[in-house]
């Protein structure tokens, strides 16, 4: 008996909005065929708008990267071909042969249900099931799916097909070979995935939105305004922690610093925003400060600390070169 799905895409978005849209450019890009799945009944004309909608936009986000130099022109229709458009009845023959699947529908959990009703379906058995949720929690959503342990949150960051960090979220039903299956073919087509547990906000938006939030504070307050604000984290901030994690540069500078620091800003400012967890005073009274003591939130033990800081310290030169930024020593004495 002929298979009939073997000649479909191994892999699925479903909901054909923006995010649906930026997953499958990524696929296409790394030269993997996916079905764009439209589950909503529509009229011949409805779904002639969205296809060409959809359409259009993957082709201008490709042309977007061909103006910046990222890939050649010619190869916009090729990556673009790569998309299969989807409409609801043809919905259940892609679904039936794809073995990840992004569900991506609105954020409400009526549209989930509708929606993981017709992967519980169609999707085979061993397929693993993934929602791209930005708010719910996966421990809310693994019981609207028939096989819970191949379930698994993964949160994508915009533009979906550019930044290469994929947040998974898993519940404690989730197959640990599920999630290394899952990591391995993100990895594939050149993602970063990160692991986080069923919490509010992952990683990424849950310190972003502390940092975004205190930015307007201080314009609200006449700290500063908007222009030095962000020169200051485009330069200061974020090049820092574009060379070193957040949970490095705690390690790197010391524990102890943010401990004092946080303490005087939360005298000063305000102790709800600023007092540093109960982690971060335990640490400093077991003298774990970091780098210069051996062990803080990493362990140094063994590791070569010169060539660790000469590590850092490239990449900070780095990223300070790539920003224009970095300037040669004068070649005569001035005073």
């Amino acid at each position: 008996m002929v298979n009939e799905t073997a000649s479909l895409p191994r892999f699925a978005a479903v909901g054909a909005g923006r995010m649906g849209r930026g997953i499958a450019i990524a696929f296409a890009y790394a030269g993997h065929r996916i079905s764009l799945i439209d589950l909503r009944q529509r009229t011949d004309e409805a779904w002639a708008r969205l296809r060409d909608e959809a359409k259009a936009e993957i082709e201008a986000s490709l042309s977007g990267l061909a103006q910046l130099g990222v890939i050649d022109e010619s190869k916009i229709a090729d990556i673009a071909a790569r998309v299969d458009l989807v409409d609801a009845a043809a919905a259940p023959r892609a679904l039936a042969a794809a073995e990840l699947v992004f569900e991506g529908v609105p954020e409400t959990m009526e549209a989930k249900r509708e929606a993981f009703d017709q992967l519980n379906r169609h999707c085979r058995d061993d397929a693993i099931l993934t929602s791209t949720t930005s708010s719910i929690l996966v421990t809310q959503l693994a019981s609207l799916v028939r096989l819970p342990e191949r379930f698994l949150n993964m949160h994508w960051l915009n533009p979906a097909y550019v930044i290469p960090v994929v947040e998974l979220s898993c519940h404690p039903g989730t197959d640990a070979t599920v999630l290394a299956r899952t990591k391995a073919l993100m990895e594939e087509i050149g993602k970063l995935p990160v692991v986080c547990g069923a919490s509010p906000g992952y990683i990424v938006p849950r310190l972003q939105a502390l940092v975004m939030n205190e930015a307007a504070r201080m314009i609200e307050e006449g700290a500063a305004t908007a222009e030095e604000i962000d020169k200051a984290t485009r330069y200061g901030l974020g090049l820092r922690f574009a060379a070193l994690g957040v949970v490095e540069f705690i390690d790197f500078g010391g524990c102890d610093i943010l401990h004092h620091a946080s303490r005087e800003m939360s005298a000063s400012l305000d102790a709800a925003r600023y007092t540093a967890p109960a982690i971060v005073g335990k640490m400093v009274e077991q003298g774990r400060l970091g780098l210069k003591s051996g062990s803080g939130f990493y362990d140094y033990e063994g590791r070569d600390v010169a060539a660790y800081r000469r590590d850092v310290l490239s990449r900070t030169l780095g990223e300070l070169r790539h920003a224009g930024l970095w300037r040669a020593p004068a070649d005569r004495t001035l005073s």
